[in-house]
């Protein structure tokens, strides 16, 4: 004779709930072939812009810092918050993305075509490989960028090793998650355009 237990309705039902939450949330996130189809406008100088958000900021692991720039590539606007210690979602990113942009700036919602791009610089442990917490930035920040009419542009993580945009292979080593910020005079961006492209396109403006 044996004995055993059955599991009862309730955590049945739990156990779907939990395995839905998962799906859903996996699902709110992209992946690095996905972003870099996506027509995401290049920046002209990542390194000056990546340098002077860090001067400003001085973000630390899990800091993300949301920046909005103008057709010529100048710092419109931008904000830094520490992420809340929970699992990745797309969709909790986006929601604190756009309530940091509607405090900083202006919607563009009335103009037929954004006219200034957001991008996003997260600071966070590990090395420059995507990880799942990197797509759910990804995710959120197109989201909040189409709720708030901007374009969306780049993402940035910088980690001990220096920093990279992801979907698109330019990086360096400084700054990083350790290096102390530069004085702003000395990082303040000369007002650049900027591109948007395949990866062949950014290698021609490399080259220049």
């Amino acid at each position: 004779m044996t004995f055993g237990f059955a599991p009862s309705a309730a955590s049945a039902g739990a156990s779907s709930l939990m395995s839905a939450a998962s799906a859903n949330r996996l699902a709110r996130m992209l992946e690095p072939a996905e972003w870099a189809s996506a027509g995401i406008p290049l920046l002209r100088n990542p390194r000056e812009v990546v340098s002077g958000l860090h001067s400003r900021h001085r973000p630390t692991p899990s800091t993300a810092v949301i920046a909005v720039l103008d057709h010529e590539e100048r710092l419109a606007a931008s904000a830094s918050f520490v992420r809340r210690p929970a699992a990745a979602d797309g969709w909790e990113f986006r929601n604190a993305l756009l309530a940091h942009l509607r405090r900083v700036i202006p919607h563009d919602l009335r103009r037929r075509t954004p006219v200034r791009t957001a991008v996003l610089l997260y600071c966070r442990d590990g090395d420059e490989r995507w990880t799942e917490e990197d797509g759910a930035w990804m995710w959120g920040l197109r989201d909040a960028c189409t709720l708030h009419g901007l374009r969306c542009g780049a993402y940035i993580t910088l980690t001990r090793g220096g920093w990279q945009v992801l979907g698109e292979g330019r990086g360096g080593r400084r700054p990083s998650s350790t290096s102390r910020p530069c004085s702003l005079a000395d990082t303040d961006p000369v007002p650049l355009p900027l591109r948007s492209g395949t990866a062949e396109t950014l290698r021609k403006v490399a080259a220049r």
